[in-house]
C-alpha cells in the first residue's frame, strides 16, 4: 500500500506541473501585483477615450514573463531596445521582462492595431490608438509612430477633428484610393516647397513662423490638388 501511495502522489505531482506550464501567462505589475483580465476595463486598464476611441489599453508598467501570442516582435526602436506590438499594446523588453511601454517616435509597423480612430489634419490621415499616432509611408509601405501632428491636442483633446482644411471634389471621378494617394503626394510636395510638415510637432519651422508657413503650406497643397483634378474649398 506504502509503494501505491507513494506512485500515486508522484502522478499528482507530474499533472500538477503539467497544469502550471500550461497556465496562461499573466501581467504582473512591477509592486508585485497580479492581473490575467481580458482587454475591457477590468484593474490595471485604462479607458482611451481622446477623439471617441473609447478602448481599454494596459497600463503602462506592467510586465509579462514573455510577449502575449500573435503580436509582432523584433521590432527594434531608433534608439536601442527590442519592442513587441500586440492588439494596440507596445511592449519592451526591459530588466528581465516584456514591460506596456510607450513607444518611441519612429518603430514602423506592417499593420495597425485592430480598433483604431482615424484623424484627418491637414489632408493626412492620422490613426489613433492607445495615446499614440500612426502615419502611413508609401516608400516603406508601413506605418510609423508618429509626433503628435501640429495643433491637433491644443485644438480638440476630446471630440474628433474636423476632417481637413482642405475639402476636395474630384472633377474626374478620382477614386477614393486615387485621392488619398494624390493627397499624400501634395502634401510632400507642399512640404518640400515650404518647409512646414504639419505631420511633425510645431510644423518643423520656428514658433513665430508657424501661421505663415501653416497658410503658405495650404496655398501650395491647394495648387498641387488643383493641378490633379480637384475643385478645392
Amino acid at each position: 500500500m506504502a509503494m501505491a501511495s507513494k506512485t500515486s502522489l508522484w502522478w499528482q505531482l507530474i499533472v500538477l506541473i503539467g497544469l502550471l506550464a500550461c497556465a496562461p501567462v499573466m501581467a504582473q505589475h512591477p509592486g508585485g501585483g497580479v492581473h490575467a483580465g481580458a482587454m475591457g476595463g477590468g484593474a490595471h486598464q485604462h479607458l482611451d477615450a481622446r477623439y471617441g476611441h473609447n478602448r481599454y489599453y494596459y497600463d503602462r508598467g506592467y510586465s509579462l514573463a514573455r510577449p502575449p501570442a500573435g503580436g509582432i516582435g523584433q521590432i527594434h526602436g531608433p534608439q536601442g531596445g527590442r519592442y513587441w506590438f500586440h492588439n494596440g499594446n507596445w511592449y519592451r523588453w526591459y530588466g528581465g521582462a516584456w514591460v506596456v511601454w510607450g513607444p518611441p517616435i519612429g518603430l514602423w509597423v506592417s499593420v495597425l492595431p485592430p480598433y483604431y480612430t482615424t484623424l484627418w489634419w491637414y489632408g493626412i490621415p492620422y490613426y489613433y490608438a492607445n495615446d499614440t499616432y500612426y502615419v502611413w509611408d508609401a516608400d516603406r509601405q508601413a506605418y510609423g509612430v508618429a509626433e503628435p501632428p501640429d495643433g491637433i491636442e491644443s485644438a480638440q483633446t476630446e471630440r474628433t477633428p474636423a476632417s481637413s482644411p482642405l475639402v476636395l471634389y474630384p472633377q474626374k471621378g478620382q477614386s477614393a484610393e486615387q485621392q488619398a494617394n494624390d493627397r499624400y503626394e501634395c502634401h510632400r510636395w507642399a512640404t518640400q516647397q515650404t518647409g512646414f510638415d504639419p505631420t511633425v510637432l510645431g510644423g518643423n519651422v520656428p514658433p513665430e513662423a508657424v501661421a505663415t508657413k501653416r497658410d503658405d503650406y495650404l496655398r501650395a497643397q491647394r495648387s498641387c490638388l488643383e493641378g490633379r483634378g480637384y475643385t478645392v474649398k
